[in-house]
């Protein structure tokens, strides 16, 4: 039974939804987190790909390389944006990504928007703007900077996504992962060592589970559905993460639901599930 794409989505979103409890619970400086959340992936895909028998730097491995450098940066902006301001105006910030996506694709891939899937991400957005509308938003100086650092991030990470998604036809997805670390793994090394105090074991061990689950389980499912649907229908099915990271924060911090929040996640729900009824395009890709 081959897994449906959607359901892929909906998985790795609630993994990606967890990054704020990890990030702020473990207590370690952007450029440490980083550093495991790209090491891991490289490191176990290392010694996948070389069982395998693949030949590293084929190909358009240079496209892939500059990929590689950008989703490094975005990596960072995304923990800066995680540990300055709230999970809350993180997750507003980052869910612009699909925005972005969706313009970059129709500018770079020639994909076609219609009118239906463009007012269902448009509905989407609302319920996200209506989940937390009633918060309280400070442009204080760590607000500020963790607001501005996500925005970077989610523009970063739809470009991103884009490139992979053009490049998915000549990569499996295990190699696309891999490379996609490469770079961030090398560059954020060193911080192990500058970083004081170093991390301790078991902010290690952590640190190293999250890198494992975010930068291989997660990947794994998202490229999955991402060679399998448009980037449209794929960018409205991230938005579970929204509701991933609402229903995180409640057991882990104790956030109140609100009407608001109730509304608005129900509104992203109907517009997934008037989404489903549609026909995804399936391109051809390696399994």
């Amino acid at each position: 039974m081959k897994l449906n794409p959607y359901l892929a989505i909906i998985i790795a979103a609630t993994i990606g939804g967890s990054s704020g409890v990890f990030i702020k619970l473990l207590d370690l400086p952007a450029t440490t987190i980083t550093f495991f959340s790209m090491a891991v992936p490289v490191i176990v895909l290392l010694a996948y790909l070389k069982y395998k028998g693949v030949t590293f730097f084929r190909g358009n491995y240079r496209i892939m390389m500059l990929a590689s450098a950008l989703n490094a940066t975005r990596m960072f902006f995304f923990f800066v944006g995680y540990l300055y301001t709230s999970i809350g105006n993180a997750v507003i910030i980052l869910f612009t990504w699909p925005i972005f996506g969706s313009l970059f694709s129709a500018m770079f891939l020639k994909e076609k928007v219609s009118t239906r899937t463009a007012v269902l991400i448009g509905l989407a957005f609302l319920g996200i703007v209506i989940m937390y509308m009633n918060k309280d938003i400070s442009f204080g100086n760590e607000d500020f900077i963790g607001m501005a650092a996500m925005l970077f991030s989610a523009i970063l990470f739809s470009v991103t996504a884009v490139i992979f998604k053009k490049e998915l036809v000549n990569y499996s997805r295990t190699e696309t992962i891999f490379y996609q670390n490469l770079i961030g793994a090398f560059v954020f090394l060193p911080f192990i060592f500058i970083n004081t105090p170093a991390p301790s074991a078991l902010q290690a061990g952590v640190a190293s589970l999250y890198g494992f689950l975010i930068g291989i389980v997660a990947f794994v499912l998202f490229f999955f559905a991402l060679r399998r649907l448009k980037m449209s229908h794929y960018a409205l099915f991230t938005y579970w993460e929204v509701i991933a990271a609402l229903f995180f924060g409640v057991v882990f911090f104790g956030e109140e639901i609100s009407l608001n929040m109730v509304i608005g996640g129900g509104l992203i729900l109907a517009t997934g599930i008037l989404l489903k009824k549609q026909k995804p395009a399936v391109p051809n890709a390696k399994a």
